[in-house]
């Protein structure tokens, strides 16, 4: 499940994608409106997160925007405005929740889970890679029905290749998905992890690409 989470705060916008990742869905983030308007039109995505009071172009309009393209992805707003009528305005401009700030985390993570489940019906919260499963409600990750003890960057890492199994992910992808702010792109933080996740799976369910980066391969 890809979640676009539109913030212009960077501390709110950080701290809500690393939820989002941690509940076993993928991030990823935008910090203005004309940036949020384009990727959200122009991009697949199971759910949107988004601020109103955004650069360029307020969330708001960006919102409008999105339900003008026929796109009907869920959209969980996140703003101080507080007022009934701020919050009606929001949600008769399309939004599917409304949630003022300041909030807690759970509470987002929560809705976000229970607007996910709405919109795809009864569809499963498991995602399937050969031997892996990825289970978003419990943010776990079974190896051939054996729940892995992972850490929260091993995590993070394996639930992005599931999400992306069969496609060559660039080293550089990965970082920048771990890392969303400044990060030393020389690390071998990567290469680490990966070497950790193939001794607790599989040599072979990672595999290296020399030159373009690496590709989960489901047994």
């Amino acid at each position: 499940m890809k979640v676009l989470v539109i913030e212009d705060e960077p501390q709110i916008n950080e701290q809500i994608c690393q939820s989002v990742d941690e509940s076993g869905w993928v991030s990823e983030s935008s910090c203005d409106g004309i940036d949020a308007l384009y990727r959200a039109t122009s991009e697949e995505w199971d759910m949107i997160v988004l601020d109103l009071g955004l650069p360029k172009i307020d969330g708001l309009t960006v919102l409008k925007g999105i339900r003008d393209e026929g796109i009907s992805t869920p959209v969980i707003i996140l703003s101080a405005r507080n007022s009934l009528s701020q919050r009606l305005d929001g949600l008769n401009a399309g939004a599917d929740d409304y949630l003022t700030k300041p909030f807690e985390m759970a509470e987002l993570i929560t809705r976000i889970r229970v607007l996910i489940r709405r919109s795809s019906g009864s569809a499963s919260n498991t995602i399937k890679a050969g031997k892996l499963m990825l289970d978003a409600r419990s943010s776990q990750i079974e190896w051939n029905g054996s729940v892995l003890n992972l850490t929260a960057l091993e995590f993070k890492v394996l639930a992005y290749f599931i999400h992306n199994q069969g496609k060559v992910i660039p080293r550089l992808e990965l970082i920048e998905h771990i890392y969303k702010q400044d990060f030393d792109r020389d690390s071998n933080t990567i290469d680490v992890i990966i070497g950790r996740l193939r001794k607790k799976t599989s040599s072979s369910v990672i595999k290296t690409i020399r030159g373009l980066g690496y590709k989960l391969y489901a047994e």
